[in-house]
């Protein structure tokens, strides 16, 4: 007799049990187990990253899309030219001029961009040096001054906003120069529309991961987490203009082959 037969009420019991288990599981990560900026949700631990080092190079096959001196891969997200202000080697926000994205479409990418909140603090909470980047001009990895700034937990400095808080707060204090380097898989449509894959998202923040190729739900929404709309497989990466005077530097991206 095989070890099967020996005792199917011990193996019943344990497939019962497994079964009981895995949903417990799924659950204890599903984003739906918080509401949407829900403060009472855990802030993730503190991790200092330690002193920033010196402005990276891109690699030889990247594409720059700032590069310190103009924004020609750049307009206003409401058409138009770019109304940011370019000025020793970065580019800052202007308050009311507007979102502003690229103007080539893009989908699975490699995404370094530098970015530093005013030196002076003014403001709490959202209030805060808040930005974002837009990957597909859709998914938003949140940029914020979160260097002892208490906020909703999704939404704080490299939350993939709404969704997920990041597993630490690797932020560094108002005024020194920070880094996300992101891999973006784009959501995968079939031809009528239905989604066949989710976006996923990896998010190194000062060296740090932060997000370790997660599903996202959708789109990224203030206090509502929209479902996917089939939608083209290239589109802009837009940076926000949240009335914050945040900096960006040294912007690059490698496209990436289909997985």
């Amino acid at each position: 007799m095989s070890r099967w037969t020996l005792a199917p009420a011990a193996a019943l019991v344990t497939v019962v049990l497994l079964v009981a288990l895995v949903p417990a599981c799924a659950r204890s990560q599903a984003v739906g187990d918080w509401a949407i900026h829900d403060t009472l949700r855990p802030p993730p631990p503190v991790v200092r990253p330690g002193e920033p080092p010196p402005m990276q190079r891109p690699p030889s096959d990247a594409l720059v899309l700032f590069d310190g001196a103009t924004l020609s891969h750049w307009r206003s997200a409401a058409g138009g030219a770019a109304g940011w202000k370019v000025e020793n080697g970065y580019v800052e926000v202007v308050a009311g001029a507007g979102d502003i994205e690229t103007r080539q479409g893009f989908g699975d990418v490699q995404l370094h961009i530098e970015w530093a909140t005013p030196a002076r603090v003014e403001g709490t909470g959202q209030g805060r040096g808040n930005s974002g980047v837009f990957l597909m001009g859709c998914y938003e990895v949140q940029v914020l001054e979160s260097w002892e700034n208490r906020t909703y937990a999704d939404g704080q400095a490299a939350a993939l906003y709404g969704q997920y808080p990041p597993m630490v707060n690797a932020s560094r204090p108002p005024g020194e120069w920070q880094t996300y380097d992101i891999v973006f898989r784009r959501p995968r449509f079939e031809e009528g529309g239905a989604l066949v894959r989710p976006a996923r998202i990896t998010v190194l923040h000062n060296g740090v991961l932060v997000h370790d190729a997660v599903e996202l739900t959708g789109p990224s929404g203030h206090y509502q987490r929209p479902p996917y709309t089939a939608h083209p497989d290239r589109l802009p990466i837009r940076l926000q203009d949240h009335g914050n005077p945040v900096r960006f530097r040294n912007i690059w991206l490698r496209e990436l082959p289909e997985p």
